[in-house]
């Protein structure tokens, strides 16, 4: 298991110095939100891309990839009735593969609550075709470049589509394709599911990728949750995946906090 962290914390800062406090946190990669970059990576000529990949590389890091695909740009939906809306996000989902692949990512965690919540005239039965038919042809395009996706269940105060451990198992079997997988979210799971590692043993095989957070939605440790049944847990499916820290905190010193809750996780390992 590898440690990475998620750009987006370091709001407001440039990526060179991003990058710096990377390497001296001593994390092996960074996690990147394609809305920190641009509206759209569509926008993100290939030059760009290149030296963003060369840029990461020459620090010493891996990119994990990329999460919050859908916050930009506005419109995208995986479940609407729109066919047009379905479409058009089919596509920019195709563009964030590409994208992923070109910084040299290889995982992209599709979160994006809203964006995939069961929208009003919508069966759950419709929306969840819908999804799961938006995830199989994505796979396609994913297996041709190398990147996998990851399914993230969400609690209920954030969508009404995959909440559980259980309910991403399911989703992901049904789409049947070996590059879409499932990433889970300590937080998420701290309030969905009855056990933490029971939801990790759950998802076995399909476990891609990991976020570390705590049930207060900050750094890991700075909770309740048990992180040495979570890693237990972990290793007892055989995961040798990332494990990104992503908190919904905003602290004053960024450095120090991720720095403490690195610290903290390499305890662990």
């Amino acid at each position: 298991m590898k440690l990475s962290v998620c750009n987006e914390m370091f709001e407001g800062w440039r990526l060179g110095k991003i990058l710096e406090a990377v390497v001296k946190l001593g994390c092996d990669g960074i996690e990147i939100a394609p809305f920190t970059l641009s509206p759209s990576v569509e926008a993100i000529p290939r030059r760009e891309r290149v030296e963003l990949q060369e840029m990461i590389r020459g620090y010493g890091l891996e990119c994990v990839g990329l999460h919050w695909l859908l916050v930009s740009p506005p419109g995208l939906h995986i479940t609407s009735a729109d066919s047009g809306v379905r479409e058009r996000t089919q596509q920019y989902l195709y563009s964030l593969v590409e994208f992923t692949s070109d910084i040299g990512g290889k995982i992209m965690v599709f979160g994006s609550p809203k964006q995939r919540m069961v929208m009003k005239g919508v069966t759950r039965l419709e929306a969840w075709r819908r999804g799961v038919e938006v995830f199989r042809r994505c796979g396609e395009a994913c297996e041709r470049l190398g990147v996998k996706i990851g399914f993230e269940p969400l609690p209920r105060t954030e969508t009404d589509f995959v909440n559980t451990a259980g309910e991403a198992l399911r989703f992901v079997e049904e789409v049947n394709h070996p590059m879409v997988g499932i990433t889970l979210d300590v937080n998420a799971m701290s309030r969905e599911e009855k056990s933490i590692p029971d939801a990790i043993k759950t998802c076995g095989r399909h476990l891609i990728h990991f976020h570390a957070n705590d049930d207060n939605k900050g750094y890991p440790g700075t909770g309740n949750v048990n992180f040495r049944e979570v890693f237990d847990a972990l290793k007892s499916v055989g995961y040798g995946g990332y494990i990104s820290i992503e908190t919904f905190v905003k602290v004053p010193d960024v450095e120090k906090e991720a720095g403490e809750a690195l610290r903290f996780l390499k305890g662990f390992l």
